[in-house]
């Protein structure tokens, strides 16, 4: 670990995995991966820690792993939040502006913006992103940066993100024990979009649906800003679940048997075509055809996008999509789920991965990577807009640190 140049790392702590992504930002703008790792994830369940010392090995192995494979030292990191616990609003801030017919400066958006976040949230709740929709001054909407504008009146539009201050400490603390200082936390379905949108699906409006292993993040763009943040309790994991209850056998040959040969739609399997089912404890394994998996998979990611169905309607969009739906996350591997997906939404469909950033033949992060890659994106765009933020040390910060973080608009 001799070599020098600043890194930039992204954590990403899911239900399955814990994904570490270390990047060398270039002098294009764009960055170069230098190492990926990866660990099991112990002691974290839906976006929460459950058990503190297991889920602060897992944390341990991946930031090991990366740091073996990078050859960089590991001591800060964007890090990507979810979980059940996220909740989100939409709000408006309303501001005078000095005298009639002034000029609007940097700090009337930041009043605005204060004023938008004055709503009423539990004492159990924190303000994890305060994301700006759009700008209206003196009745004139649509505005995207209203600085130079004259006007007696600026209101903001805006999306407001929460997240449980238990849920929010807990994680702090396990990254703290591991020795890693936090540049920021992330919603992690906003860091997926950096890494997998395109700027015209932005501008056209879509939904990135991010599949995990216990979750699914969704986040609605129109009008190339956010109107929906939402997190469904239901990911990969329970379909690997159902095939193992279904075909008796265990949760690792459950998870191998969906990924080789599962389809999230029937109509795309050869009935014809047998695969081996292992048995558990000592049972004699067993053929099964692929329309049998098929037929357990496709009910489960079913419901999953009947869910999403129900939080889009939820986002009270006002028209379709224009770009449709991008699928990410190691769960939109799965065969045949962008298929089901255009049938459930009635929209495009497509799989999507992790891009904008100086390949190379050693690193290919997939879509299960999407958050880790994205959160790298994040970190160039804070820089790029000069948004400052504040780092925070030692294991036992406050509420008030935390605010300091987070409340910070991008």
């Amino acid at each position: 670990m001799a070599r020098n140049g600043k890194i930039i790392t992204g954590l990403d702590i899911g239900t399955t995995k814990i994904g570490v992504v270390v990047a060398e930002p270039t002098e294009s703008c764009t960055f170069r991966i230098l190492g990926i790792g990866n660990a099991p994830a112990e002691g974290f369940k839906k976006g929460a820690v459950v058990d503190f010392e297991k889920t602060v090995d897992s944390i341990r192995q991946a930031i090991d792993d990366a740091e073996m494979v990078s050859g960089r030292k590991i001591e800060s990191a964007f890090v990507g939040i979810s979980g059940d616990h996220i909740k989100s609003i939409n709000s408006r801030g309303v501001v005078a502006i000095g005298k009639t017919g002034g000029e609007i400066m940097p700090g009337d958006i930041d009043r605005a913006l204060q004023a938008a976040k004055s709503i009423s949230i539990p004492a159990d709740r924190e303000i994890i992103h305060i994301l700006p929709q759009t700008f209206i001054v003196d009745e004139q909407g649509g505005i995207k940066d209203p600085v130079g504008f004259t006007g007696s009146r600026l209101e903001v539009d805006v999306h407001v993100v929460t997240g449980s201050v238990t849920a929010i400490q807990n994680i702090l603390k396990c990254i703290d024990k591991c020795g890693i200082n936090i540049d920021e936390l992330v919603l992690e379905s906003l860091a997926s979009s950096y890494a997998v949108l395109q700027k015209d699906e932005i501008d056209l409006g879509c939904v990135v649906i991010d599949i995990g292993g216990g979750t699914t993040d969704i986040v609605v763009f129109q009008d190339g800003a956010i109107k929906h943040t939402a997190v469904i309790s239901m990911g990969g994991k329970n379909v690997t679940s159902d095939l193992a209850i279904g075909l008796r056998t265990p949760l690792d040959k459950a998870e191998q048997l969906k990924c080789a040969h599962g389809s999230a739609l029937s109509m795309r399997v050869d009935a014809a075509e047998m695969v081996l089912v292992p048995g558990v404890t000592g049972r004699e394994s067993k053929q099964v055809s692929r329309s049998v998996l098929a037929s357990i998979i496709e009910p489960r990611m079913e419901e999953l996008f009947s869910l999403v169905a129900r939080e889009l309607k939820k986002s009270q969009i006002t028209e379709a999509p224009a770009a449709g739906v991008v699928l990410t996350g190691g769960g939109s591997l799965l065969d045949g789920t962008a298929d089901l997906a255009e049938q459930i939404f009635d929209l495009p469909a497509k799989p999507a991965a992790p891009h904008n950033y100086e390949n190379s033949s050693e690193f290919n992060p997939g879509p299960a990577f999407a958050t880790g890659v994205g959160l790298i994106h994040y970190s160039l765009y804070r820089q790029e807009a000069g948004v400052s933020k504040t780092k925070g040390k030692g294991m036992l910060r406050t509420v008030e640190k935390i605010k300091k973080w987070l409340n910070e608009y991008f």
